[in-house]
Order: C-alpha cells, then structure tokens, then sequence
C-alpha cells in the first residue's frame, strides 16, 4: 500500500528519499542504444501535411505521461498540456491564430527575420490547425490562485516539450511546433485561466500519404560538439 504521508516535505521542509531505480545498461550495449534512438529520432521532421485519420487517446496520453517526466525547477512542473481534438475548437483555433500570423507577416517580422523563413515557404495560412485530428496546446503555468511561485519556467516547459516531440515521433505521429505571438487568444480558446501562458501549439497525427518536406540538412556533429 502507498501512503501518501512519504510524499510530503519532513519538519524541515525536504522531501523523504527513496532509492534510485536507474535504467541499467550494459556498456557494450549503451552506444548501440544511444545510435539507435539517433537513428529513429534523426528521420524527425516538421509536418504541416496530415492525414484525417484518428489519433488513439491512449497514445496521446502516454506522451503527455512522458512528457511530464521532465525535469522542472524546484519540481514545480509549471505545464499544462491541453488536447484538443473537437473540429469546432480547432476551427476557432485555426482562426485566431491565422489572424495572428497576418500581423506578424505584414507588420511585425523585421526582413531579415522574413528571408530567414522564405526558404521553408511558411506564410499566414495554418491550414494543419484544422486538418491535424489533434492539437496540443501547451501552456506555462504562472503564479497564481492556488499554484506556487515556478522557477525556470521556460526551461522546463522547453525540456517536457522536447520529451513530447520524442514521444509522438517514436509512436510514428508527425508533429508542428507552431509558436504564435502573442498567445493570449490560446487561454479563451482552450479556457484557462490568466495564470497559465500559451507557449507551443502542436499538431500531431500521421503525415498526409503525398507530404513533403523541405530538403535539410541538419548541422554535422564537430559544428554542434565541443570536446574540453
């Protein structure tokens, strides 16, 4: 039986220890391993082209699940993740950032920040908010009415977003990270309360059979590494 008394903080305000349960990996076995989960996550790309067919929930839960793994500053785990999978809620979705996106195209991109994305032909257009059959919407929880003060909050959220996105591609589910600001419109769209903050809009499903992506290459290892 688990008592939840071992989980609150002792007289002096730290929480009871248990042992450490580590994932055991033979050496021998640990590089394949790590070239492995290289191998798989390396053929990750942005889709923005998704197919109709349904997510399974159990899926999509397991990757929140996993996301929440994370690490977070002082263990406040400041993330809500909202699913939303409704055509109408999309459809507003959809809606609310295009017009978003209008301003930042035509008013608020500087040019440089505009020829930096000619290459990959983004534009306003968010058709993938509607078309994906999910979209998750990640938010960053703030101070407020009966949630604590959080402590690198942008880090952390970061972080549980990487684990999502690795998740969703090791269960073969194309993802999007759409980022678009301001987010306010994401809190009456997904009705939460002011104290959280939209960070990542992320649709997920499996890639359209015709999808196509641009043509990368990703920096090679001596550009990103540096041994001391």
């Amino acid at each position: 039986m688990v008592h939840t008394t071992q989980h609150r903080p002792d007289s002096g305000g730290r929480l009871p220890t248990v042992p450490l349960t580590p994932l055991t990996v033979p050496a021998q076995q640990a590089e394949d391993r790590a070239r492995a989960f290289y191998e798989i996550m390396s053929r990750r790309r942005t889709v923005r082209d998704f197919d109709s067919r349904p997510i399974p929930e159990s899926v999509l839960e397991w990757a929140v699940r996993t996301a929440a793994t994370a690490p977070s500053g002082a263990h406040v785990q400041p993330w809500r993740f909202v699913v939303l999978t409704d055509p109408g809620r999309k459809r507003r979705l959809r809606l609310a950032a295009e017009a978003e996106e209008r301003e930042f195209y035509t008013r608020r991109a500087s040019d440089e920040w505009l020829a930096a994305l000619a290459p990959l032909g983004t534009d306003e257009h968010k058709p993938f908010l509607e078309t994906a059959p999910a979209v998750i919407v990640v938010f960053e929880v703030q101070k407020g009415p009966g949630t604590p003060r959080p402590y690198y909050t942008k880090e952390s959220v970061g972080i549980a977003v990487g684990f999502l996105l690795a998740t969703l591609h090791q269960a073969g589910l194309a993802t999007l990270t759409h980022t678009p600001s301001p987010m306010r419109f994401l809190n009456e769209v997904c009705e939460r309360p002011p104290e959280e903050r939209g960070a990542y809009v992320i649709p997920v499903g499996y890639p359209a059979p015709a999808a196509r992506v641009p043509d990368l290459r990703r920096k090679p290892l001596e550009e990103v590494m540096i041994r001391l």
